[in-house]
């Protein structure tokens, strides 16, 4: 049986060293400031980046990786002996899918699997992380697949932010949502359906927002509910973050835990003070 490699990208921001500990190869995405391109993560931190999007005029673009960087990928990879399963952030989001399915095109197709995750971020980081833990058991190439199409269905994600003029900007929200939220200075709660950002509910203040958000994971929990993986997201963000953290453990049981800030790609299009639960729920036995 050959062994599997997980392969996914930087909208994951998953650090270095459990990328490492997991066998987990990060393919960067990039973000184009004043026409200067930015490796997500690597050229560019989160810290640096919201540092300096706070305090810029012009405000950056994304990229998404070329085809060329998934081939040198999977040519190391099937170099080694592995089978590879690519799980990358939602095509409806961003051109990474097809620039990995391009690049697997030129392997044999018994070798590579792209999967598009319907996801970013930490949800993508969640799956990407389980399915690794899989691959480093022994699962196949076909299991590991199929664990990863279920989580990314299972997956589930509520977020805010501090204005919607970002998405707006970068096309991920409409219009209309934009001037509804302004107009009435309400606080979307937003998701992750069908690879797509969607708003699930409108609540004046922060504060009431947050405890809708928690409504929601409550309604799909069940009180004292089962969290296989829990994620709690920022962008520069922190303490914000731990309040989100506590309030989960306070509410749920937790298995898992990944916290992680947003990634300066991801962190383009959500600006700056944005916070999230994300949780794959735990199956019932």
């Amino acid at each position: 049986m050959s062994k599997v490699a997980i392969v996914t990208d930087s909208t994951t921001a998953i650090p270095d060293s459990i990328a490492r500990s997991h066998n987990l190869t990060i393919v960067p995405l990039s973000v184009v400031w004043d026409g200067k391109p930015y490796l997500d993560g690597i050229e560019i931190t989160p810290v640096e980046f919201y540092e300096r999007l706070v305090k810029s005029e012009s405000l950056p673009t994304t990229s998404q990786p070329s085809a060329g960087m998934f081939a040198d990928v999977f040519s190391k990879l099937i170099d080694q002996g592995y089978d590879i399963l690519t799980i990358v952030i939602s095509a409806k989001l961003s051109g990474t899918y097809d620039s990995a399915i391009q690049a697997a095109a030129n392997f044999p197709k018994n070798r590579i699997t792209v999967l598009d995750s319907l996801q970013a971020s930490t949800p993508l980081a969640l799956v990407a992380l389980m399915t690794a833990q899989a691959a480093q058991r022994g699962a196949s190439l076909l299991e590991c697949t199929n664990l990863a199409k279920d989580l990314c269905q299972r997956v589930r994600t509520y977020f805010l932010v501090d204005t919607l003029e970002y998405l707006r900007k970068g096309g991920r929200i409409g219009g209309a949502a934009h001037l509804i939220g302004t107009a009435l200075q309400m606080k979307p709660i937003l998701s992750i359906a069908d690879g797509a950002i969607i708003t699930v509910d409108k609540v004046r203040t922060m504060k009431k927002a947050t405890i809708r958000l928690f409504e929601l994971a409550e309604e799909e929990l069940g009180t004292q509910g089962s969290i296989e993986y829990l994620g709690i997201i920022n962008a520069n963000a922190p303490e914000k973050g731990q309040e989100f953290a506590e309030m989960a453990h306070q509410r749920f049981h937790v298995r898992n835990e990944f916290m992680g800030p947003i990634s300066p790609v991801i962190g383009t299009h959500v600006g700056p003070g944005a916070v999230g639960l994300v949780f794959i729920p735990a199956k019932k036995a």
